[in-house]
């Protein structure tokens, strides 16, 4: 029987989870719910949970839903990349959906992604919001000012993020526009593209992984866009305003090494300028971190060498040796 489809072909959704049943949950249901011609499958990548999830997903009869299970957690890098070759491998997708396992669509998203006209895009970011409605900032998508002189004007004339990241208004509007780069929350791309262009670096482990894949492939010549009537909800607690600090502290490493990895990629020959307008912000953040001064300059000090190298080599396993040994 022929399988019905949407407009926009065979979309699979990949879920990279870890340790957050609940979340996953919610986020399953939301998925489910919409009809198989606008979403074909669902793909979660387990990161070697340990708090029931394996169990709870064994139990699950959804047909859609399929499970890889990783033996190690590798991050949300390393999910994305094993569930997005999964997935272009076994589940003949048009289209793939990367998204967090706290995220989830709103109710007729997928329907509204599905009737877009995407002649000439080849990846689609959504609207993300958090649960009180507010922008999630970590989601919004992006202009790379250092592409775009004008852009590039008013960052430095004091639009600070605002110049380059989309705000309200762009969120309001209706329509198709050209991004970037954008999160994986929300992220639709074509299975084409993942072909051709290859697939998130897992090295990277998380942050800044799907910054630095879809810059790279607009940097590569591929089209990306922002499609404000198709909306995401994400119930993030990686950033809270009462503590600005990154918890457990070991991400921190993570953050900033990755980082440095995405500006050579945005800056190119102005690299060297940026960091030392950057390294000093970074530094006053220790102002957050009473206490743990030392270890957050330790953990600083090797993400300032490996992301200045290039290097992802670094095993997680070490990184959290680390940070163990600077408490104890």
């Amino acid at each position: 029987m022929h399988e019905e489809t949407g407009e926009n072909g065979r979309l699979v959704a990949v879920v990279a989870t870890h340790r957050r049943l609940a979340d996953l949950r919610r986020t399953l249901a939301a998925l489910l719910a919409a009809p198989a011609r606008d979403l074909a499958a669902v793909l979660v990548v387990d990161n070697a949970s340990d708090d029931g999830t394996a169990d709870w997903l064994a139990a699950q009869r959804d047909p859609r839903l399929h499970v890889l299970t990783l033996p190690e957690n590798r991050g949300g890098a390393g999910g994305f990349e094993a569930g997005m070759r999964q997935a272009m491998a076994a589940l003949s997708p048009d289209w793939l959906l990367v998204m967090d396992d706290d995220s989830r669509p709103e109710p007729g998203a997928l329907a509204t992604f599905q009737r877009l006209d995407l002649g000439g895009y080849d990846g689609i970011a959504a609207a993300v919001r958090c649960p009180d409605g507010t922008l999630a900032d970590m989601n919004r998508p992006t202009f790379n000012p250092f592409w775009h002189k004008r852009i590039l004007a008013r960052t430095l004339l004091g639009g600070g993020r605002g110049a380059f990241h989309l705000g309200e208004r762009d969120f309001a509007r209706t329509g198709l526009r050209p991004i970037d780069g954008a999160s994986f929350v929300g992220f639709f791309v074509r299975a084409r593209v993942v072909a051709e262009a290859g697939y998130p670096d897992p090295a990277l482990f998380l942050y800044g992984d799907d910054a630095i894949y879809t810059m790279g492939l607009t940097r590569a010549g591929y089209r990306l866009g922002f499609a404000p009537e198709v909306r995401f909800v994400h119930a993030s607690t990686t950033y809270s305003p009462a503590d600005p600090r990154l918890r457990p502290l070991w991400k921190s490493y993570y953050y900033h090494r990755n980082l440095l990895i995405l500006y050579r990629i945005a800056t190119g020959i102005f690299f060297y300028p940026v960091l030392c307008l950057y390294i000093p912000r970074w530094l006053y953040r220790l102002r957050h971190h009473g206490g743990e001064r030392r270890q957050f300059l330790t953990l600083f000090g090797l993400a300032l060498k490996d992301g200045l190298r290039g290097q992802t080599g670094r095993p997680h396993a070490e990184v959290l040796d680390r940070a163990r040994a600077l408490n104890e």
